[in-house]
């Protein structure tokens, strides 16, 4: 009899376009496997937000497995070791996956491979991550060039269907219960709004991404404005797996009108991928070592302001908003994550990996390499990254990106203000009694982060 072989899932949670899963499906019979592995990861295991969205992505997982005669074993522990345990229990001796970047599951494919014939296939992004290169070989750093020389690449090889049939092994391995991990939160339930917002799962992302079809022409003008549902709303179930990009790309990329700036932010998702395969720890170093030295604020008074930044009280509306957005619902709005970021930065000047790692915990779409690329392009710290002297005006954001709706929303408080004074009611003089005064005034704020970025750069010098 064929030995069974093993499909490890990870951030690949889906069935169609699956080249692990098809492959391991045409060899003979499969068994279906997730770990939930806390101990590679160490400090970068999933937070809050990502455990609620991959409680439902495996529940979404599993039944789509036994509509097909099969099902979703579930373990928890350190990858390798459970691997191995399960091939002992079956006699599977294959373990098929697709690849993955982040430095700590390149360390588990490598634990793997010392104990079983570990077979790995790409899929989760439009390009293997290290196959787009320079003239000479090397492989980029900057975003404008990676891009044109990875759209030389497209399209994407067409996307596959799932499998017609998964036999079952002739012995399951045991399984833990979903419900036993206890991934969604309780007392309190800080996640009771997400599924108003978000179905997890694959059927989910294409019904996501067949909502988006009609939207894709407009998507330049409409995606920097916050009162509008401009944004795809596609990268949790593309962080997750749910969908692949080819299909994503090959659904949208006939959309016409700027449905070229979606996909390049498509393209980012590579990008981000490649940055990592070159600098793993990118998410908590910065690449400009100068920055080793910028007299970033600690201490109570910066642990006051940053807990006023993550609830939304900072006295500035556009800011308040989105933090609230972010908690309320797991996601922010693409504009308004740079701006919350610029304003924990430079006006505030707090580490920008205190932000990562915030950001970490609460989205539901934390992904390692594009959570630390953006905060190292806003904080000017990275590889490919604005100039810390550029310092985003949050108010001006605001006005010139039409938020108020976006604020009455997320913050009701200001709900009854007009149009011209809700991005600024303290300088309209009609800031509510139940709305905090600006935390710091813009101008105070850009004169303390320049007058701390020269004492970084006398330093270095």
């Amino acid at each position: 009899m064929t030995k069974p072989s093993i499909i490890w899932f990870r951030r690949d949670l889906r069935l169609s376009d699956q080249a692990a899963l098809a492959a391991a499906a045409a060899a003979g019979p499969v068994i279906p496997v997730y770990i939930l592995d806390d101990e590679t990861p160490k400090h970068r295991a999933m937070g809050g937000a990502s455990r609620w969205w991959l409680h439902h992505s495996l529940a979404s997982l599993d039944a789509g497995l036994r509509e097909m005669g099969s099902r979703l074993i579930l373990r928890r522990g350190k990858a390798d070791e459970q691997l191995a345990d399960i091939a002992k229990e079956t006699g599977a001796s294959d373990v098929h996956c697709l690849r993955h970047y982040e430095p700590w599951w390149r360390n588990a494919e490598r634990a793997v491979s010392k104990q079983l014939n570990l077979i790995c296939h790409d899929g989760n992004y439009l390009a293997p991550p290290g196959s787009v290169t320079t003239g000479s070989g090397g492989l980029y750093k900057i975003y404008t060039p990676f891009w044109r020389a990875l759209k030389e690449q497209m399209p994407p090889p067409p996307t596959a269907n799932r499998p017609r049939e998964i036999a079952a092994a002739p012995k399951w391995p045991k399984s833990d219960e979903l419900s036993g991990w206890k991934l969604l939160p309780v007392n309190p339930d800080w996640a009771a709004g997400f599924a108003t917002e978000w179905t997890p799962g694959e059927d989910g992302a294409r019904r996501r991404v067949a909502d988006f079809v009609d939207e894709a022409a407009d998507y330049d003008r409409r995606r920097n404005l916050p009162s509008e549902e401009g944004s795809s709303r596609l990268s949790p179930h593309l962080h997750f797996g749910e969908v692949s990009p080819a299909y994503v790309w090959h659904r949208l990329a006939d959309a016409g009108g700027s449905v070229d700036v979606f996909l390049g932010e498509v393209g980012w998702r590579d990008y981000a991928q490649n940055v990592i395969l070159q600098f793993p720890d990118y998410g908590g170093r910065s690449a400009r070592e100068a920055f080793d030295h910028m007299p970033w604020r600690t201490g109570e008074q910066a642990d006051r302001d940053m807990r006023r930044w993550q609830r939304g009280q900072t006295g500035y509306p556009i800011v308040d908003a989105g933090m609230r957005q972010l908690w309320a619902t797991g996601w922010m709005h693409n504009r308004v994550r740079m701006i919350a970021a610029s304003f924990l930065i430079k006006h505030l000047l707090i580490d920008w990996r205190r932000g990562e790692q915030w950001f970490w915990d609460t989205l539901v779409d934390a992904d390692y390499g594009n959570n630390s690329v953006n905060w190292q392009w806003v904080a000017g710290t990275g590889v490919d990254s604005n100039m810390f002297p550029r310092i985003m005006a949050p108010l001006t954001q605001s006005e010139k990106f039409d938020a108020a709706s976006y604020i009455r929303q997320w913050v009701p408080e200001l709900a009854a203000l007009d149009n011209g004074t809700i991005h600024d009611p303290d300088e309209a003089g009609r800031r509510p009694a139940s709305y905090p005064a600006k935390i710091i005034g813009h101008r105070e704020a850009r004169a303390r982060a320049l007058a701390a970025y020269d004492v970084m750069k006398a330093h270095d010098n």
